[in-house]
């Protein structure tokens, strides 16, 4: 961790990461009070402003990440944040509805870009003995932002309005852009003339079958991306119903839903510091504790919701802190060993799929959740999606000595040098 701290490639390209994402946050907020308060808007429509968002992410995951791989990652990023401080701008002078969904749906399109280009903008950065670690704080800064940024929108909507916290986010964005200029060029450059010819010749289309053709010939990506992808969504069948389980509840807090979410938020924080310390895992076993861990607070929140036992505001708590824990022990090993994983001039690809697959999951859950939750109950519905998480990890250990044998085998007949892109 010391060695990172002293990378100031890495550090700078952190800094740019947290104020981007709280950017991220600023907006999301903003952008609901706007349309749901002050423009009255449907459930639908509500509803549509996520997956205005998600969609693009969902849908260009692989076809950005080729795009991340094949051009400068350095001048993708600065691009992005830039066309996204341009676009939440446009969201002032919004008047209609559909405005903001085409704004929107193109700020999706950018991430879509980014998301790859700096997980291959850190693989250029970080040398491969500090990636795990690497990883782990990029989570414990994701975490973070996802329980400050909502907190201080709301404080700023409410202090200043909407539409000046769309100026405060564009700010944001041209911050991490100007950060960005800063980054240094790949110190892990290994490239030679041969591979850098075959980089130019290659057509878009060669480049995306490399990349797909890497991950189903790598055991432990494939199997892991579906219990990644799997898992996922199967915890959004209950994750978007929480507010409703918490109605269950004759004694709850109304401000209970704000502190499991920031419990939860805390909880992933601390599994990344853990495992920034401790990067000496396999990530594989540790995967499938966390889905079980997970599956495990869904199902003790549903036992005392149905029971509606008192003190909700501390074992809601405790349950929170306790799924994001097991979220972060899912999430950081998958992402790190990842990294470590995938050759440099590879990684926007890889994680262009990977990002396509997590955000698919996250789009597909909450309307499966919101479609089982009315048909059967808030309660059934939890008790049934972490029956489902604890199946699937104990199918998942069943399995660890095959996919194990296979990333060894994978491991064995790679490469000693892996190639990076040009930065």
């Amino acid at each position: 961790m010391k060695s990172l701290m002293k990378n100031k490639g890495y550090v700078t390209l952190m800094v740019a990461q947290a104020i981007s994402s709280i950017g991220d946050w600023l907006s999301i907020v903003a952008i609901i009070t706007l349309v749901g308060l002050k423009w009255n808007a449907t459930p639908m429509e509500v509803s549509l402003i996520f997956l205005c968002l998600a969609v693009p992410m969902a849908l260009l995951g692989p076809v950005a990440g080729v795009v991340a791989d094949r051009l400068n990652r350095k001048t993708l990023m600065i691009v992005s944040d830039v066309v996204r401080a341009g676009l939440i701008l446009i969201l002032t002078i919004a008047d209609a509805i559909w405005m903001v969904y085409i704004c929107l749906f193109i700020i999706g399109v950018f991430s879509a870009v980014f998301v790859p280009a700096k997980n291959g903008k850190l693989k250029e950065l970080v040398p491969q003995d500090d990636m795990k670690g690497a990883m782990s704080i990029t989570s414990m800064i994701d975490s973070t932002t996802k329980v400050i940024g909502p907190l201080l929108s709301g404080l700023l909507v409410a202090a200043v309005g909407a539409k000046l916290v769309f100026y405060i986010d564009s700010a944001t964005f041209i911050v991490s852009a100007l950060i960005i200029l800063f980054l240094p060029n790949a110190v892990n450059s290994l490239q030679d003339e041969n591979n850098e010819e075959e980089n130019v010749k290659s057509s878009f289309k060669a480049d995306f079958v490399l990349g797909m053709s890497f991950i189903k010939s790598n055991r432990f990506m494939l199997v892991g991306m579906f219990f990644l992808g799997f898992s996922l969504l199967i915890l959004q069948l209950s994750d978007s119903q929480i507010i409703v389980l918490i109605r269950e509840l004759t004694t709850a807090s109304p401000d209970l839903f704000g502190y499991v979410v920031a419990a939860a938020g805390v909880g992933t924080f601390f599994s990344g510091l853990l495992l920034a310390k401790k990067t000496e895992y396999n990530a594989f076993p540790l995967m499938l504790i966390g889905v079980c861990g997970i599956g495990l607070s869904f199902g003790m929140m549903s036992v005392l919701t149905y029971v509606d036992l008192d003190y909700s505001i501390i074992w809601g708590i405790v349950l929170g802190f306790f799924a994001g824990f097991a979220a972060g022990v899912v999430f950081v090993p998958f992402y790190a060993t990842a990294q470590v994983e995938t050759p440099g001039h590879m990684t926007g690809r890889v994680f262009g799929v990977i990002n396509s697959v997590t955000t698919t999951a996250t789009i597909i859950g909450p309307l499966l959740g919101g479609w089982l939750a009315t048909s059967i109950g808030v309660i059934p519905t939890f008790m049934i999606t972490a029956s489902l998480l604890i199946m699937v990890s104990f199918i998942g250990f069943f399995a660890k000595n095959s996919i194990e044998r296979g990333k060894d085998n994978v491991s064995e007949s790679k490469p000693g040098a892996s190639t990076e892109a040009p930065s």
